[in-house]
């Protein structure tokens, strides 16, 4: 299948298809060429980019439900079971800057096509040889492999970008992220389902479940999608934005928000488990909470990115770090007080702040450096593509710290508080950070975000 658009002026033909689905000269800027077949065809991309990355997010998670099915009888404890999600995590945001440069060599359906396909690994292994007496080596191997699904979400941005108009890559963007951020939610629905109808006895049906969806992913984008000539990396992008200030700041600042989303969203199930042993005994009372604060933080996302737009991202980021550190607070005096409902409503409300600020702070990032490059717009498209880049990779890393932050506080101390209390020091760091830089006065008069 080759994707054609009818032909604008007899000056400016639309654009020509080569062969293997590869289009040349697209002009999404040109209104003519964007309303007479344009638009079609990167509706099209993105329906499939957002149910490939979708997959890619709940292939990452696997093992914030696997740890779930992991009982008394595999003998592994929190520790053990906290690096487990954190092996994934570490390992997604790793991929995340070469998959954002694959979508430039091979092409964004090409390498949607690989990245899908490359999810039957994980998934195949993980539906047969999770069971009693299995290796801890083996299971850490696992982990890691399912990192591949980390990664998806990087390209899947690269490669919508290029799609979309200026006016509408916000829209676009966000409603690609979105798309992809409920795969977390979404797994963990698909583990409270396995765990009612199968029981704790068959982890493996949960990464079976996948396998079709994986293989219908990669099909429906080899004969639905498309690549762009056109769509390549700026060259030394990537070097030029590592020497922006900017970029270092605002992938703390994403670490802070992000960084909580997934790593409350891999971690989440196993402390209710640990913190509330007598009420979460079973996998399936964990699971029928687990997947509501991913849910909720996903949905909010777009909102975080639409405050932005109205009252400045730096402002909204700003409140939503202390507020995040408020949260983080009730979540410490409810464990302390072993209060389940407060716990509950503290810890659902981290989720829900994680997302909004989400969307807040990856507003501000074009923001900066459309005002720092004010009169060359290519300059400030290029350096803020590659800073989202970064500062994605970065800032899930945020996620492997949230998990050894709980494994190390269980480690040493039994319970989760000196955790609780390590994540209310950061947000307060970010909070001073997001006032230093971009609120006081002196720094308003530089970049007004």
């Amino acid at each position: 299948m080759t994707a054609t658009l009818p032909t604008i002026t007899p000056e400016r033909p639309a654009a020509k298809s080569l062969k293997g689905h590869w289009i040349d000269d697209w002009r999404p800027e040109d209104p003519a060429f964007w309303d007479n077949g344009g638009k079609q065809i990167a509706k099209r991309n993105l329906i499939f980019s957002i149910f490939s990355e979708h997959i890619g997010f709940s292939v990452w998670s696997l093992w914030s439900v696997m740890v779930l099915f992991l009982g008394p009888q595999y003998g592994f404890d929190p520790a053990q079971k906290f690096l487990l999600t954190a092996v994934p995590t570490l390992v997604g945001a790793a991929l995340r800057i070469p998959y954002t440069f694959a979508v430039a060599r091979f092409g964004g359906r090409n390498w949607t096509i690989i990245s899908a396909s490359l999810l039957l690994v994980p998934s195949i292994l993980m539906s047969f040889m999770i069971q009693p007496g299995v290796e801890y080596s083996t299971l850490l191997i696992l982990a890691a492999i399912a990192g591949v699904g980390g990664g998806n979400f990087a390209s899947s941005m690269a490669n919508i970008n290029a799609f979309y108009p200026d006016r509408l890559k916000g829209w676009a963007l966000g409603i690609n992220a979105g798309g992809g951020n409920i795969g977390v939610p979404a797994v963990q629905l698909v583990g409270l389902f396995v765990l009612a109808t199968f029981g704790a006895g068959s982890p493996g049906i949960v990464a079976g479940i996948y396998i079709p969806l994986i293989v219908i992913a990669a099909v429906g984008s080899a004969i639905y999608m498309d690549n762009l000539t056109q769509a390549r990396n700026e060259k030394r992008g990537m070097r030029d934005a590592a020497k922006e200030s900017h970029t270092w700041v605002m992938s703390v600042l994403y670490i802070g928000t992000f960084g909580s989303f997934i790593g409350f969203g891999f971690a989440f199930g196993q402390v209710l488990q640990v913190q509330f042993a007598e009420t979460f005994n079973t996998p399936i009372k964990a699971a029928y909470l687990t997947f509501l604060g991913p849910l909720l933080g996903s949905l909010i996302r777009p909102f975080g990115g639409a405050l932005a737009d109205r009252l400045g991202g730096a402002k909204v980021t700003f409140v939503n770090f202390i507020a995040m550190a408020v949260g983080a607070s009730i979540v410490l005096i409810a464990s302390q007080q072993r209060s389940l409902p407060l716990y509950l409503v503290g810890f659902i409300t981290l989720f829900i702040l994680s997302g909004l600020g989400n969307g807040s702070t990856y507003k501000m990032i074009p923001a900066i450096f459309k005002q720092k490059y004010a009169g060359d717009e290519h300059q400030a498209r290029r350096i803020s593509g590659a800073v989202i880049g970064i500062a994605g990779a970065i800032g899930a890393v945020g996620g492997v710290l949230v998990n050894l932050a709980f494994r190390q506080s269980f480690l040493t101390y039994k319970d989760a508080d000196a955790a609780y209390m390590a994540f209310i020091g950061f947000y307060a760091l970010c909070v001073l950070i997001t006032w230093a830089v971009y609120l006081r006065p002196a720094a308003r008069t530089k970049i007004a975000v």
